[in-house]
């Protein structure tokens, strides 16, 4: 009986197509992990830019805060370092001067500017008497004593004047002298307010035996005055300009 041959596969012709290879099967969780990574990346920078703006927003806050606080703090320094307003004379004062033929309130100088300092000691010759303002020695006069029983410095007494001071000035001697009684009175009203001095002055202008200054401002009074005539204008005229931005530096003086 004949023997079986083995048939040989058939190869394909040549004119057909090889199959195309079997794809490389992929592995469980390759492309989920990497956009994991990528949405965590994404997820940091989202948190690291809302921390970037938190901080830049609380600065923010912070320096407005600061700046708020910095102005109120200026503000209030302001208005507590301010000097009030010069204020009207009262009535009852302006009647008495006119009732004691005293002048009215009188501005000396056309231009008052101040800061104008002297060499400390230096003497200078005023063109007014009493002088209300121009150069003057860089140190004051103490207050108190609010009372001086001689002739003061008046380059001192004119700084005294730039912050905010009163100056009663009177005739102590000779004709036309200021009487002892109202010199008395005087003295009270000087000791009983803050930044007032009463001070004795040789060359007051003939006539006058009581003068009032401030800051270029000054008022003056012959020696016919009353006591109670004298003790209202000086109360008038220092409730009008002691302390008050009248001067320069008028928040500068004694009790101011």
């Amino acid at each position: 009986m004949p023997s079986k041959r083995k048939r040989k596969p058939r190869r394909p012709s040549s004119g057909q197509p090889a199959a195309p290879p079997a794809p490389t099967p992929s592995r469980p969780g390759a492309g989920s992990s990497s956009e994991r990574r990528e949405r965590k990346e994404l997820a940091r920078q989202a948190r690291e830019a809302a921390r970037k703006r938190a901080q830049r927003s609380a600065r923010i806050r912070r320096l407005t805060s600061f700046a708020v606080v910095g102005l109120i703090v200026l503000g209030v320094f302001y208005f507590l370092n301010k000097a009030a307003s010069p204020r009207g004379i009262p009535q009852a004062a302006v009647d008495a001067a006119a009732a004691a033929a005293c002048s009215e309130v009188q501005t000396p100088a056309p231009d008052a500017p101040g800061g104008l300092h002297l060499d400390p000691g230096a003497s200078y010759t005023y063109n007014q008497h009493p002088a209300t303002s121009g150069y003057h020695d860089p140190t004051p006069l103490p207050i108190p004593p609010h009372g001086y029983p001689a002739a003061i410095a008046e380059t001192r007494a004119v700084h005294n004047l730039e912050h905010g001071a009163v100056i009663l000035y009177y005739r102590q001697a000779g004709n036309g002298a200021l009487g002892q009684a109202i010199v008395d009175r005087m003295t009270t009203i000087a000791n009983a307010t803050d930044n007032v001095i009463l001070a004795p002055y040789e060359q007051l202008p003939e006539g006058t035996a009581l003068a009032f200054a401030a800051w270029n401002k000054l008022q003056t009074c012959p020696s016919s005055v009353t006591g109670s005539q004298a003790r209202e204008i000086a109360l008038g005229f220092i409730h009008a300009f002691v302390c008050t931005s009248n001067a320069p530096e008028g928040n500068l003086g004694q009790g101011c």
